[in-house]
């Protein structure tokens, strides 16, 4: 070939191929429609696996979205998922994000009926009468936490008079006892000087003369606490006497 024609062969095929590659007709059209869509589909395709070699953490699709802030699911994998419950606590946490209809949120005629028979029925009173009740139950609160508060403190006046009264009953049970032992102690030394000789405290007639010892002993204190009554009874009488004249 001549090389003086090859510039003008050039040209004229680079003409017919723009004019191939600008002509409108609907098969060309269509064909780099569905080229642009295949290129499309390949780079988001790609993107999603680089996406998923990102994920170091081994984390599933739902905990992963979730650690990212991103609705779980985003195609339902439970008929749960298609609760009207479930869409509206995805709008509540995601917002308009979770691709939830707000009108979902609303509740229905239905839901308002039973909420509103189960209030009637859980809150019967009005929010006044509410009012009402509970400062009453406040002044009852108020008034035993003060009628408390007196009673701890007449008591407490009486703490000093009660350990008194309390010391008094001791010292008096520790006389008593030790009367009691002294009582005894010479109960036994009368029965010794009784026999005239060192006796086992166990033996059967020391028992004998220390019971009938303790017998003569209730005696006389019974006598003298009957003669003591009677002294009184006449310093009465005498007392009385004397009054009326």
């Amino acid at each position: 070939m001549n090389l003086c024609l090859r510039p003008r062969i050039l040209k004229t095929s680079l003409f017919s191929n723009l004019c191939r590659l600008s002509t409108t007709s609907p098969e060309v059209i269509e064909q780099n429609e569905t080229i642009l869509i295949e290129d499309t589909e390949n780079v988001q395709a790609k993107e999603a696996e680089i996406e998923k070699k990102r994920n170091k953490s081994r984390l599933s699709e739902s905990h992963y979205n979730i650690v990212h802030g991103r609705r779980p699911y985003e195609t339902p994998k439970s008929t749960a998922h298609l609760t009207v419950k479930y869409n509206r606590k995805m709008y509540g946490k995601y917002g308009s994000a979770s691709g939830v209809n707000p009108s979902l949120c609303w509740p229905t005629k239905d839901e308002i009926k039973e909420k509103l028979e189960y209030e009637a029925v859980a809150y019967p009173f009005t929010i006044k009468e509410m009012m009402e009740a509970a400062a009453e139950k406040r002044k009852e609160e108020q008034l035993a936490i003060e009628k408390r508060e007196q009673d701890l403190a007449m008591k407490f006046e009486k703490l000093a008079m009660w350990k008194k009264e309390l010391n008094d009953k001791l010292k008096k049970k520790v006389a008593e006892a030790e009367a009691a032992k002294a009582k005894k102690e010479r109960l036994v030394e009368e029965v010794r000087r009784h026999f005239g000789f060192k006796l086992d405290p166990r033996d059967e007639r020391f028992q004998e003369m220390l019971a009938k010892r303790e017998k003569e002993q209730k005696k006389l204190e019974k006598q003298a606490r009957k003669e003591a009554k009677e002294k009184v009874m006449i310093a009465q009488i005498q007392k009385k006497s004397v009054d009326l004249v």
